[in-house]
C-alpha cells in the first residue's frame, strides 16, 4: 500500500532516524496490517517532553510525556469515499522518551524507534490494546511487522526485565 508521509522534527537536537526510515516503517506496517483500500497519508511530528506532556494532558488527561500518541483523522465515511488518498491521522513521537526507554529496556535506539512507529501506525488503523484479546492481536501483528524489518520481539525484553 502506498503511503505518503508529512514529517516534522520539532526536536532537531535529538538522535532521530532519517525521514526515509519512517517512510519504510510506515509502508511495511500498512502492508502487513492490510486494512487500507486506498493510499494513505500519515503525519509524524517528533516532539520534546514538554510538547508530549501537553498533548497527553490535553487529549488523554494524563500529565506526563509519553513515547507515542496517535490522532486519527476521524473524517466521515462519505468524505473518505470521495478522496483518492485517506488521511489516516498523525503521530506525535517524543524523542527523549524513546531514547530513555531504549536504554532502560536494553534495546537499540533504531529498534525502539521502529517499534514506536509501527505501534502508532497500527493505532491509526484502528488497533488498540484496551483489553487482553485486543492487546494480544495488536502485539502479534507488531511482532510480525517488526520481524519483517529485522527487529526482535520488543515485548520479550520487557517481560524478562519485570
Amino acid at each position: 500500500m502506498i503511503a505518503t508521509l508529512d514529517f516534522d522534527n520539532a526536536c532537531p537536537q535529538a538522535a532521530v532516524p532519517m525521514q526515509d526510515e519512517f517512510q519504510r516503517w510506515i509502508e511495511c506496517a500498512q502492508q502487513q496490517a492490510d486494512v487500507a483500500t486506498k493510499p494513505v497519508n500519515i503525519g509524524i511530528r517528533i516532539v520534546d517532553e514538554i510538547e508530549s506532556a501537553q498533548l497527553n494532558r490535553d487529549y488523554r488527561g494524563k500529565d506526563y510525556a509519553t513515547n507515542v500518541l496517535s490522532f486519527n483523522s476521524d473524517l466521515p465515511e462519505s468524505l473518505l469515499n470521495e478522496l483518492d488518498e485517506i488521511p489516516l491521522g498523525d503521530l506525535a513521537i517524543c524523542a527523549p522518551v524513546v531514547q530513555r526507554e531504549a536504554v532502560e529496556q536494553g534495546k537499540t535506539l533504531n529498534a525502539h524507534w521502529t517499534h514506536m512507529v509501527v505501534h502508532g501506525v497500527l493505532h491509526l488503523n484502528g488497533f488498540d490494546h484496551e483489553n487482553d484479546d485486543d492487546a494480544e492481536r495488536m502485539e502479534a501483528l507488531e511482532k510480525a511487522i517488526l520481524a519483517t524489518l529485522g527487529i526482535a520481539d520488543p515485548y520479550l525484553d520487557i517481560a524478562v526485565q519485570q
